[in-house]
């Protein structure tokens, strides 16, 4: 079923997940939809492998924390973020590498400074379940997670000729 974007998320300059000048990193973009859930797009690539032609179960586990722990900016100034503090993931099909994958991600609990989440990585063809994940998270200003400079970082909305308006989920 194809679902409304709302709006996208910010990325940053060499985040693992969402920096789009690491040249490791899987340059996920991240889109708040009207079912209030939050989408990430990623294309996996050779150095993101374990076994050749299959992302690496670690990579899927931080792809799958990260948009779960970012649902919670879609409630809160952009600048409360969620820090893990557990963390769990259970693999179902292998997960291939140079194909875009989507990952879907809410919250299901918030309560005071902490909330829970959960999370799957669907297959490209099939939009078969390849991986679930669930979290649990503090809710955090950035200012107390790290030293971060907004400009320095580049941590802005960076517009793209394939940002999709409408994402089947």
């Amino acid at each position: 079923m194809n679902h409304r974007v709302q709006q996208k998320q910010q990325n940053s300059s060499m985040c693992l997940v969402c920096g789009l000048k690491n040249p490791f990193g899987l340059k996920g973009s991240f889109y708040e939809m009207e079912t209030g859930e939050l989408i990430c797009l990623f294309t996996p690539s050779d150095v993101h492998q374990s076994y050749p032609g299959r992302l690496h179960g670690g990579i899927a586990a931080a792809i799958l924390d990260e948009t779960i722990g970012r649902a919670i900016m879609m409630k809160y100034d952009q600048m409360v973020w969620g820090v893990t503090f557990e963390f769990s993931i259970r693999y179902q099909k292998p997960i291939p590498l140079d194909r875009e994958l989507r990952v879907v991600g809410r919250i299901t609990i918030e309560a005071g400074r902490t909330f829970e989440g959960e999370g799957k990585i669907l297959l490209p063809d099939s939009g078969a379940v390849a991986a679930t994940g669930y979290g649990k998270y503090m809710k955090m200003p950035i200012e107390k997670i790290a030293d971060f400079d907004v400009a320095e970082q580049e941590w802005k909305v960076t517009p793209s000729d394939g940002d999709p308006a409408f994402i089947e989920y």
